[in-house]
């Protein structure tokens, strides 16, 4: 391949760099999330080229198996994998970036203590991009089994444990400054053993809950992780790309945080939401005094409506009924019902959930509307139909002090008309509380898989149509 000089290569870099930034703007909002990604796809690619024409690389071999055998695991995965799936596989995609990092300064120290070129400051960067890409790695991997079902999404908390973290910490430190300091290989294998166990207590004591903010804040710490290891192959785009992956991220983080009023410490070291077991949903609700109804119910009260609300939550996903809510709201508009779906900021199981599982099926984005924006106008809504979400509806998080989620903003579905939530159990949300929406004397619940339900829902309307 034809070499290019440092100042091309540089240049090169600069352009990738200003299209990720452009990419990032664009992916703020969804009518632009498309062209973001196009333009990401396109700065990426740049930097590829300009890296593998510039001098530093000396064979291709390696490089061109391993691109090979990525890209063709990435797009078997790509082909496969469900919406509902995607969370996880971020996750499993952040602690790939992690590892790198890891195995990126090890490479490096070894090869730069043969030729004799360490000093302190290089050290400094291999102990931070070690420390930082172990704990991304092992998070990850404790976050992707949580959210694939591998291990409980109940809270792993024991007695001693923000002592633990403290000491596994402080002594992660202690190791990293012995190692920078005498370039010692014990210390350097028991630095990266404790931060792998480390990034491993970190996340495990986090319920389900909290899973969009630890998607979202594991983002940054790839970002950071990816930034060291641009200090240490001293390479200038990586060090942009990981700095604006790991600022982002954390902003996030903080404003997902912002939506459940919940400070980010108190994410990292409360441990919050459980699991329940899964009943007979009709029977559980006789038995609680909930009342139950039929999709005729809810189709008698919809198609003569003047507005009807959808708030989307992951049962929707993981029914994988956006396709069905699509038609579900082309019969309803063709009647002249207003239909609007309400998003809560931390619906589902990562940032823009739901977001991503409307566009699929192709819902208009002037029919998708924010939490803040859409909650003056549920008491104008005839109907509200909730798909598959709990905790973002539950009033408790405003009415009663005492509850977990006190104080965490909702959406006021419960001051509609007439509420109608399809779940499949009474099963209740990620916070293990019940939700006081579904006692409410406007609220009835349909119980079934979400896809199933919001078919029958369309059939109806077609045949109320013949």
């Amino acid at each position: 391949m034809m070499e290019i000089s440092a100042n091309v290569q540089a240049i090169a870099y600069l352009v990738s760099a200003i299209l990720f930034i452009l990419a990032l703007k664009g992916l703020t909002h969804p009518a632009s999330a498309r062209r973001g990604n196009y333009l990401a796809m396109a700065g990426m690619a740049i930097a590829i080229v300009a890296t593998l024409m510039g001098s530093e690389v000396r064979s291709y071999g390696f490089i061109l198996a391993g691109v090979v055998v990525g890209g063709v695991i990435g797009t078997v995965i790509a082909m496969r994998i469900q919406m509902t799936a995607m969370p996880q596989l971020v996750a499993a995609l952040h602690s790939f970036v992690g590892m790198a990092a890891v195995l990126v300064a090890i490479g490096t120290f070894l090869n730069k203590q043969a030729d004799g070129l360490l000093n302190g400051v290089l050290m400094g960067e291999l102990s931070a991009g070690i420390i930082i890409g172990a704990i991304t790695f092992s998070g990850s991997v404790i976050a992707f089994g949580k959210l694939q079902g591998i291990i409980s999404g109940r809270p792993v908390q024991f007695k001693g444990q923000h002592l633990l973290n403290a000491l596994l910490a402080i002594a992660t430190i202690g190791f990293a400054v012995h190692f920078a300091l005498t370039e010692s290989t014990v210390s350097l294998a028991i630095m990266t053993l404790l931060a792998f166990i480390l990034g491993f207590t970190l996340i495990i004591p986090i319920g389900g809950a909290d899973m969009p903010v630890i998607v979202s804040m594991l983002n940054s710490y790839s970002g950071w992780a990816a930034a060291a290891t641009g200090f240490t192959l001293q390479n200038n785009l990586l060090i942009i790309v990981g700095a604006l992956v790991g600022f982002s991220g954390a902003i996030l983080s903080l404003i997902m945080c912002r939506a459940m009023n919940r400070s980010i410490f108190n994410v990292v070291f409360g441990g919050f939401g459980t699991a329940a077991v899964e009943g007979d949903g009709v029977a559980d609700a006789a038995q609680k005094g909930v009342k139950s109804a039929a999709i005729e119910d809810a189709i008698y009260w919809m198609e003569d409506a003047n507005k009807v609300i959808i708030i989307p939550g992951y049962g929707m996903a993981v029914a994988q009924a956006q396709h069905s809510m699509k038609e579900l709201m082309e019969q309803l508009e063709a009647r002249g019902v207003e239909v609007k779906f309400a998003i809560h900021p931390v619906a589902g199981r990562m940032p823009g959930h739901m977001n991503v599982l409307l566009a699929e099926a192709d819902i208009p984005y002037e029919n998708v509307v924010e939490m803040d924006e859409i909650n003056p106008e549920f008491a104008t809504a005839d109907v509200v139909l909730v798909v598959g979400a709990n905790d973002v509806v539950n009033p408790a998080a405003k009415d009663d002090p005492t509850s977990p989620i006190y104080g965490m903003p909702v959406l006021d579905a419960g001051k509609a008309h007439h509420v109608f939530v399809i779940k499949r159990s009474m099963r209740p949300g990620y916070s293990g509380i019940e939700n006081r929406l579904y006692y409410q004397d406007n609220t009835s619940l349909i119980f079934g898989d979400a896809k199933d339900v919001s078919e029958g829902m369309v059939n109806q309307l077609k045949g109320a149509a013949h």
